[in-house]
């Protein structure tokens, strides 16, 4: 596979490139080469686009699925040669389940046999149209930092564009048939012409009549109105998976709304907000924070009481603890979105001086003082000392 194209290289993208911009690469480069644009062409000029085609349909096929796109980001080619757990024999076959055809049917409405499913050959004079795919939603939802430790299901209800059910999306009232599309005569397309300085450009639009489905009902759907979309609200469960990071997105296919052209549906991202918390700060899987100790606990040691995601713990504080010391609680961070591995809590001590002391308590502290020696504050004599050797 050493002659093979990057996939990235292929659909004109980075390797950083978003679901969207994926999507929208694979739509401008498969309508660059689809065999309708060749169909005037010289036998070489088909042959090299429907090369083409197939590149840019095998370079989707691999990069709009998470799973396989990671195989490839790791591997290269070399993931998906024969044996190596790939797709089990390649690319080679056109029109089987789950290949390209089913990928570039999701955006032009293909269907049938042969090349693209476009009238059964490279070039064939029936041509379908353009089907566009159901508009892609957004939805954010919030979870707390507890959330993101274990995992939590949420219910998310909102309003789309959804098939109408009187009509079962055809647009035709019950006990309607459907006729052929008057203004585009079924093809689903009309043709525009537009003049220009370079002469008159003929271009190709969606029939606004039927929406690119060729056909019209003889009676619209009285629910709808003829479109076979209507509002409606829906309830969905969804798992937000443990170890999610603020602002990362989750995809649920065919979630999104109805297409108007008989396509698919869109898809529903879920973009997960994650809630500031009252106590943590988190560092991707570890998580922090301060708490104050006494005087007498930083100087003599002791036992403090740590809040952390599963409930309270106790640390040991060392005596002469300075403030600004950091203490590791091993595992008691977040998971990992993927594998294993689980991050730490770290728990930074800030020593608290005693304020509003009484008379009694300043006499205590003046004796206390004077009972100490340079050894006892090894840091404030190491000052004391670089501060003369200046002065010298």
């Amino acid at each position: 596979m050493a002659d093979k194209r990057d996939y990235y290289e292929v659909l004109g993208i980075s390797k950083g490139a978003s679901e969207d911009e994926i999507k929208k690469a694979y739509r401008k480069a498969a309508m660059k080469y689809h065999p309708d644009k060749f169909s005037n062409a010289s036998e070489k000029e088909k042959k090299e686009a429907e090369e083409k085609f197939k590149e840019v349909n095998e370079a989707y096929q691999v990069l709009s699925d998470a799973q396989k796109k990671a195989q490839y980001d790791q591997f290269g080619h070399a993931a998906f040669e024969q044996g190596a757990g790939g797709f089990g024999g390649g690319f080679g076959g056109f029109g089987g389940a789950g290949g390209f055809e089913d990928i570039f049917s999701s955006f032009f409405g293909g269907g049938g046999s042969g090349f693209g499913g476009f009238g059964g050959g490279f070039g064939g004079s029936s041509r379908r149209s353009y089907v566009e795919p159901g508009r892609d939603l957004r939805y954010q939802v919030e979870i707390t930092l507890e959330e993101v430790a274990t995992g939590v299901e949420k219910t998310l209800k909102y309003k789309r564009n959804g098939k109408c059910k009187s009509c079962d999306g055809t647009g035709a009232e019950s006990g309607s048939a459907m006729k052929t599309c008057p203004k585009c005569n079924g093809r689903g397309y009309v043709e525009v012409t537009q003049r220009t300085i370079l002469g008159n450009m003929v271009s190709q639009m969606e029939c606004d009549e039927c929406h690119g489905k060729g056909k019209v009902p003889e009676k619209k759907c009285k629910s709808c109105g003829g479109t076979g979309i209507a509002k409606e609200t829906v309830e969905k469960k969804v798992r937000i998976p443990a170890g999610i990071e603020n602002g990362q997105k989750l995809r649920l296919d065919g979630m999104g709304e109805a297409s108007e052209s008989g396509g698919p549906n869109g898809d529903l991202y879920v973009i997960v907000k994650v809630k500031d918390h009252a106590i943590f700060e988190r560092d991707e899987m570890d998580i922090m924070c301060e708490i104050p100790i006494k005087f007498t606990t930083a100087a003599l040691g002791g036992e403090v009481e740590v809040p952390t995601l599963k409930g309270k713990k106790i640390i040991k504080i060392p005596a002469g603890t300075q403030t600004g010391k950091s203490f590791r609680m091993r595992g008691e961070g977040l998971p990992a979105l993927r594998g294993s591995m689980v991050g730490d809590e770290i728990v930074k001590v800030v020593v608290e001086t005693p304020i509003d002391l009484n008379e009694k308590q300043r006499e205590l502290l003046r004796a206390f003082e004077d009972s100490l020696k340079d050894k006892n504050y090894t840091k404030h004599k190491t000052w004391l000392d670089k501060v003369k050797a200046f002065f010298k």
